[in-house]
């Protein structure tokens, strides 16, 4: 018999990096991208990337909270992406680019401004985190040329040099989350 499914909503720059990094852990059993956050009923990615839709980019993880849990996926979501830099990750810039935590109820805040606050004491980052924590507003799932899109485009110039690296990262830090 399979435990309850608890669920994260992670925005941290591009959301098949974020997806990619996630769907290697223990206990993930699904990562969805996605956006969320905005004031479009039904947004796009033409929208979002616009940035007038008001979304982030995210992953909607649904894990096993017995295998793994939130601080853990927060310890390894502050490790894959610059949660410094405000509406940007890279060279993706704008709003749509956010560090965010939708949080879906008052232990995942908690958590999510203990882990920050942590952070920022041990100085682990050269600049303040500027993550936003807001309660988590509807999830629109992305198209479906978005799902799994490293899996299946790894040898795009993109997967190669943005996502890539920061799963090695992912590899050699948090190799006993790993799935076999």
């Amino acid at each position: 018999m399979k435990n309850q499914l608890d669920t994260a909503i992670l925005g941290g720059g591009c959301f098949w990096c974020l997806e990619a990094a996630f769907s290697q852990l223990k206990g993930v059993e699904r990562v969805v991208s996605g956006y969320c956050g905005g004031h479009t009923d039904s947004p796009d990615y033409r929208q979002v990337c616009s940035g007038d839709s008001g979304h982030v980019e995210v992953v909607e993880i649904s894990y096993d909270p017995a295998l793994i849990d939130y601080a853990t996926l927060l310890q390894v979501f502050f490790a894959v992406h610059d949660p410094t830099t405000l509406n940007r990750q890279g060279h993706d810039v704008g709003t749509q680019y956010a560090s965010a935590i939708f949080y879906l109820d008052e232990t995942q805040r908690e958590c999510a401004r203990r882990v920050i606050a942590q952070l920022d004491a041990e100085q682990i980052f050269d600049a303040p985190i500027v993550t936003r924590v807001e309660s988590a507003p509807r999830f629109h799932p992305a198209e479906d040329y978005h799902q799994n899109y490293y899996a299946q485009n790894q040898q795009q110039n993109y997967c190669q040099l943005v996502i890539s690296p920061k799963l090695a990262k992912i590899r050699r830090r948090f190799s006993h989350l790993l799935q076999n």
